[in-house]
């Protein structure tokens, strides 16, 4: 227990009220500054429950926004809470998010660091060598359960748009996303040059093109695609990609590792930025 000593002047009774009034009894855990987790795109690296350690899927990160919620992925379905940073504590309110089918592992995964992900949470901050505090720029952050388990999360700056290899793990239709078809999740990516031209894999067939990017639009010219046999799940997800991608200017957004590529009827994509391996 810290003990904070106050030295008093010798004074008269009638002043000691005063002085003992004015004498500072040190900060208390309430005292305690939030800690600087919004504004930072924090990527789930692990979850341990029951000191069972679990690598966090790609996609997954939360981002705490100033509004008071927490938005990101869990693996494979997005989601929004409620969350509350008072000092070294976040509180989570109920988690909602989209209904998009995922692979068993992801799904496990996903359930289970939902679950840790609400309710009270201990935060620490702390950077790569192990050093613990509350400093700005630190990069670990760690957020422990009542229960004990703990999700380990690490700050990634902002993936650029153009020089950033995007792995596409998401078709969109309107207000609908779903995931890739089982068969075809590991091949569609697309990369864009600093001098705007683009190269990349539509599911099956390699593509080239020229990118015209204004605001937060793009405008791919005709793209010039190989012409390999495709079984019918990749010439449907090529169809899917090629239409997007040639319908004439498209609004794209990047949130932290995420790109979301939409065409004016709505459909579109959504694709994570591929790690470096220093990064992974």
């Amino acid at each position: 227990m810290r003990i904070t000593k106050c030295l008093l002047p010798v004074l008269a009774v009638t002043a000691t009220a005063t002085t003992l009034a004015g004498c500072s009894k040190g900060p208390t855990p309430g005292d305690r500054p939030d800690l600087p987790l919004t504004g930072t795109h924090w990527t789930v690296d692990a979850l341990t429950v029951e000191g069972a350690r679990k690598t966090a899927p790609r996609p997954a990160y939360v981002e705490f926004k100033p509004d008071g919620t927490a938005t990101g992925n869990a693996g494979c379905n997005r989601f929004t809470a409620k969350a509350a940073v008072t000092g070294d504590t976040v509180t989570v309110g109920e988690v909602t998010r989209t209904e998009m089918a995922c692979d068993k592992a992801v799904q496990d995964f996903e359930d289970a660091f939902l679950k840790a992900f609400t309710g009270k949470l201990q935060a620490e901050l702390g950077d790569r060598d192990g050093t613990s505090n509350t400093d700005i720029g630190l990069d670990r952050l760690t957020l422990t359960t009542p229960g004990g388990d703990t999700l380990a999360l690490s700050e990634r700056p902002p993936a650029p748009l153009k020089g950033t290899k995007w792995s596409v793990d998401t078709l969109l239709d309107g207000k609908t996303a779903s995931s890739l078809p089982t068969g075809v999740r590991s091949g569609p990516h697309l990369t864009i040059a600093a001098d705007g031209s683009a190269t990349g894999n539509l599911g099956c067939n390699n593509f080239t093109a020229t990118v015209k990017v204004e605001g937060d639009k793009m405008t791919f010219d005709a793209l010039a695609i190989t012409r390999r046999m495709c079984t019918t799940l990749q010439n449907g997800l090529e169809q899917k990609l090629y239409g997007t991608l040639s319908s004439g200017p498209v609004t794209y957004r990047v949130q932290g590792h995420q790109l979301t590529v939409t065409a004016q009827d709505g459909s579109g994509f959504g694709a994570q930025a591929e790690l470096a391996r220093k990064d992974r």
